[in-house]
């Protein structure tokens, strides 16, 4: 067994970790409390951002195992041996290293950031950015060495500068220090370059290497920020990737640490020859031509139409990129998409052709395949959304000259991505049949054992059930009366409310029998009263389909109706108790509304005439005198839209005696009727009172209104009083009997 030079303090810590994670995994699925887990492992995370769910549980148990791995990695040292020196830059390229995985292992600390480490990782990186290329200058050539230090050297600058900008609140220092989101492919750029020179040099493993790949890609596609709507009865499973993706980026701490291990290894005296890698034998170039001109096809027919994109704004893989990642994966997803429009990959399978290396070969038709794969998923996945909100998501990748509009006013793309599928895969496969090496021949036994697990696969889970859709379950907007039909009951009330409905978050094409199971158990987690699946929130919507949920419903609704009905009866009693009218002198027509009115708005009275004002001027009068306002068409009377009032009409043949005892506000307007019908009325209500004219007179009216506000059990606002009289007599003169006193 290797021995290292800390062997034997970094392994006891790295397995204690590991065995309290392990420990504290079995305490959260047994108490279904993942508090102390998820603080170790991913840090302080709400609970009801990302619920208890015993798979995603496990899954933050295997990331903390991950990071016992790498704690080990980083704290083992170097192998236990004497090592050759090689010069005062290794030493203090490992010095720089070393200090800059510190560094790193107390920010994972439990303590208040400071600005300053970010300044300090800056400088240390700086360090390491020009020492690199110079201890790899025997394997690395110098293009790669000018790129590698350019990209360092920038990206050093970008830390030191956005850890300023950030803690002194420097905006536009954070902007440029960070190149307009683009750091992370900065340094990728950076990475790139030392990585092939690590793989030249027989000091590293392949392990380093792979290793440094793997966190150059996590920091490719991992955000500077997110941001995302919080749904407490059912997981976010993009917040649960970002918790994840938080605990599983150490390989970058494992790839500092081994590098920095592997740097002082001795170089061999006689340097690696590395053999010629094998060539295929050559083929007819009728069928390579093809598998070259294949790719070309569709980008043809397509550029022929306009568009040079290959996906574009669409499906699922463009949706996680827009939305999850950083700017850098962006950039590089907006350029393979020109590339494949374009037909690029024919260049790639051109090289593969005319050099006929196997590796070549193999990573050709890889390529392929998943360029096909990742085109046929995104059409697949794509709904059209005719709509603004299809072009608006485009335009946060695509320039606006690259997209453009179809006859139904969506986004017209050009050839499908299936079309790209077809002709990728095709001419993978022909390069295989081509190219290929021979397949190994399988045991009998294996093919067997295949068969076998083919066979007992249940083709119920194939099974997909009946869909309803949104329009299903929403009745006809059309403009024809047609009668509404009863609401849904049962099972179909439940996927109803879930498809029209945006509790959930399931695809509009998931069966209904799927709907179905997740809200059975829902069901059975409200009727054992388990408050962490927060399913006591959704009891009207389990409401057909679990009967503990209808019956708390059911009575939740009688209890409303009741306290409905208690509360309209206090408000009848109200206008029982306000004193009634007594006119002095008899009114034509007399009308005493049995039960109190309650507008949302004003009280309106609308006649067609050809000098109708205008009624935002009818409004502003009645708010100018708080009560009252008239114009040729139009009256307005105003009362406080959060109370009922209660309501006394009276029309006179001749004008009444003026009456101000009693009444808080009075004032009489003027108003012709040319229809012979003054209805006071509001829509948003559904209010409408009697009518007002003699006997549809019609001509000209004033109109005298009353105000007054009834106390009710101390409280002098209790409901308000309103006594409209109306009679005869030409003038459009305002008049104010009596003004509300100021109190």
């Amino acid at each position: 067994m290797r021995r290292y030079r800390f062997g034997r303090i970094a392994a006891p810590l790295a397995l204690a970790y590991a065995a309290l994670v392990v420990a504290l995994g079995v305490v959260a699925l047994v108490t279904r409390d993942p508090a102390l887990l998820r603080r170790l492992v991913v840090g302080e995370w709400d609970p009801r951002e990302v619920p208890f769910v015993w798979w995603a549980e496990l899954l933050v148990v295997a990331a903390g195992l991950l990071q016992g791995w790498a704690y080990w990695q980083a704290l083992r040292g170097r192998a236990a041996g004497a090592l050759t020196s090689r010069g005062r830059r290794v030493a203090v390229l490992r010095a720089a290293l070393y200090a800059g995985l510190a560094l790193t292992l107390v920010a994972r600390l439990p303590i208040p950031y400071a600005w300053w480490t970010g300044v300090l990782g800056g400088l240390l990186q700086l360090v390491v950015v020009w020492l690199f290329p110079l201890v790899l200058a025997p394997v690395l050539s110098r293009a790669w060495r000018l790129l590698a230090l350019v990209a360092g050297t920038l990206s050093a600058v970008s830390l030191v500068a956005t850890s300023v900008a950030y803690w002194f609140g420097l905006d536009a220092l954070a902007s440029v220090g960070s190149f307009g989101g683009l750091d992370e492919f900065v340094w990728v750029l950076w990475v790139v370059p030392i990585l092939v020179g690590q793989a030249r040099d027989p000091r590293w493993s392949r392990v380093t290497v792979w290793t440094g790949a793997i966190s150059g890609a996590m920091s490719f596609v991992s955000p500077s920020s997110y941001s995302y709507m919080l749904v407490y009865d059912e997981i976010n499973y993009a917040l649960l990737y970002h918790m994840l993706l938080g605990a599983v980026s150490v390989f970058g701490l494992v790839w500092e640490a081994r590098s920095a291990h592997e740097l002082a290894h001795p170089i061999p005296r006689s340097p690696l020859v590395r053999p010629a890698p094998e060539r295929a034998a050559a083929r007819p170039w009728p069928l390579a031509a093809v598998a070259v001109a294949l790719p070309l096809i569709p980008a043809a027919v397509n550029l022929a139409q306009g568009p040079v994109l290959w996906i574009g704004p669409r499906g699922v893989i463009e949706g996680f990129l827009r939305e999850e990642t950083g700017a850098g994966a962006i950039m590089t997803w907006f350029a393979l998409d020109v590339l494949v429009g374009v037909g690029a990959p024919a260049v790639l399978v051109l090289i593969a052709v005319v050099r006929r290396t196997r590796p070549l070969l193999r990573a050709t038709v890889n390529v392929l395949a998943l360029a096909a794969v990742i085109g046929a998923v995104s059409f697949l996945t794509y709904e059209p959304d005719p709509g603004e909100e299809s072009l608006y998501r485009g335009m946060l990748i695509y320039p606006e000259g690259l997209l453009s509009r179809g006859e139904d006013g969506g986004l017209r793309f050009g050839v499908s991505p299936l079309w790209y599928a077809a002709a990728l895969g095709a001419s993978a496969l022909l390069l295989i049949l081509l190219y290929g090496a021979a397949p190994k021949r399988r045991p009998l036994h294996h093919l067997l054992a295949v068969a076998a697990a083919l066979c007992v696969v249940p083709a119920a889970d194939l099974a997909r059930g009946p869909v309803t859709t949104a329009e299903d379950c929403s009745p006809d907007d059309s403009w024809e009366y047609v009668e509404e039909p009863p609401p849904p009951t049962g099972e179909r009330a439940f996927v109803c409310a879930v498809r029209t409905g945006r509790t959930f978050t399931f695809a509009a094409t998931t069966p209904d029998q799927v709907l179905l199971a997740h809200g059975r158990r829902l069901c059975d987690a409200y009727t054992r009263d388990d408050r962490r699946e927060n399913a006591d929130v959704l009891a009207s919507m389990l409401a057909g389909i679990c009967p503990r949920a209808d019956a708390k419903v059911k009575a939740e609704r009688a209890a409303s109706d009741r306290e409905f009905e208690e509360w309209e009866a206090e408000e009848q009693r109200k206008c029982a108790a306000a004193p009634r009218h007594r006119p002095l002198v008899p009114p034509a027509r007399s009308s005493v509304l049995k039960e109190p009115e309650w507008p949302e708005g004003s009280l309106d009275m609308y006649d067609e005439t050809d000098d109708g004002e205008d009624p935002a001027e009818v409004f502003a009068d009645a708010v100018d005198n708080g009560l009252v306002g008239s114009g040729p068409g139009h009256l307005t009377v105003m009362t406080d839209s959060d109370l009922h009032v209660c309501v006394t009409l009276e029309t006179y043949t001749r004008r009444p005696p003026v009456e101000t005892k009693g009444w808080d506000h009075v004032v009489e307007v003027g108003y012709r009727s040319t229809s012979g019908r003054m209805v006071l009325s509001d829509d948003l209500s559904g209010t409408e009172l009697p009518d007002l004219s003699l006997y549809g007179r019609k001509g000209h009216y004033r109109i005298r209104v009353h105000f007054a506000w009834v106390p009710w059990k101390g409280d002098k606002y209790g409901t308000q009083r309103l006594l409209i009289m109306a009679y005869p007599a030409p003038g459009d003169k305002v008049v104010t009997y009596r003004e509300p006193s100021k109190g």
